[in-house]
């Protein structure tokens, strides 16, 4: 539990929010709130699960954090690997440490590694080392989309996940930022999934999340990865 801000996309982070609040109600594992908290009690608790699941691993923290031991990562990727019935999203700003820790250790195949990529100077630069890293499929995180991207190398770059960004200071995204995306990944063979509006429609009006909805051109993109291609 807990994380550090390393760029623009964690300005309104959810997670640290969520901490606070979580703290407040005296949830157990907040007691820290937002910093960084290690909970080796929870390792194992997937393997205590047989229905195949998807799971995105330390949604409230960054696995790769600059404070988080070598050894303590290693402990999260054996459970992984323990668990081939269910599937772990790792998603990272420190895409650096990512792919250091991976120069001599192999992630199983069922950890699916990303990355998030909110802006041009801050998020792009993650995509070369995250193709380092001999993940079996490896991902995006556009989310928030803070600007237009230009052009893009999706070599290597299995799922693209879009977003806007939520909360009651929301920045605004475009819509020509998420097509040209979207375009460059129909070209370049990368699955496309748009996950929302967020704060701000597609009109440009500002308004809660649920009526901005998650179509693009009238319609949802779902797609994911082919595994095993």
């Amino acid at each position: 539990m807990g994380c550090s801000k390393v760029s623009p996309g964690c300005a309104n982070c959810y997670a640290e929010a969520m901490a606070k609040r979580l703290q407040a109600m005296k949830v157990k594992g907040y007691e820290n709130g937002f910093a960084l908290s290690l909970l080796p009690n929870r390792l194992e608790e997937p393997l205590n699960r047989t229905k195949p699941t998807i799971y995105f691993v330390n949604s409230m923290s960054d696995l790769f954090h600059e404070n988080i031991p070598d050894d303590y990562i290693r402990q999260v990727f054996e459970v992984i690997r323990r668990a081939p019935q269910h599937t772990f999203q790792v998603l990272t700003k420190r895409a650096e440490r990512m792919a250091l820790f991976f120069k001599d250790y192999e992630p199983p195949k069922n950890a699916w590694l990303g990355v998030t990529v909110e802006d041009r100077q801050h998020g792009v630069p993650r995509m070369n080392w995250l193709r380092q890293v001999p993940a079996f499929i490896r991902f995006l995180s556009v989310e928030p989309l803070l600007e237009d991207m230009g052009t893009l190398d999706l070599s290597g770059i299995h799922w693209v996940i879009v977003g806007g960004e939520s909360g009651p200071r929301a920045r605004p995204m475009r819509q020509e930022w998420v097509l040209n995306i979207k375009h460059q990944c129909d070209e370049q063979r990368s699955a496309f999934f748009f996950k929302q509006w967020g704060g701000w429609g597609v009109d440009g009006k500002k308004r809660a999340k649920k009526l901005n909805g998650r179509l693009l051109q009238g319609r949802t993109w779902d797609a994911s990865p082919v595994v095993g291609v």
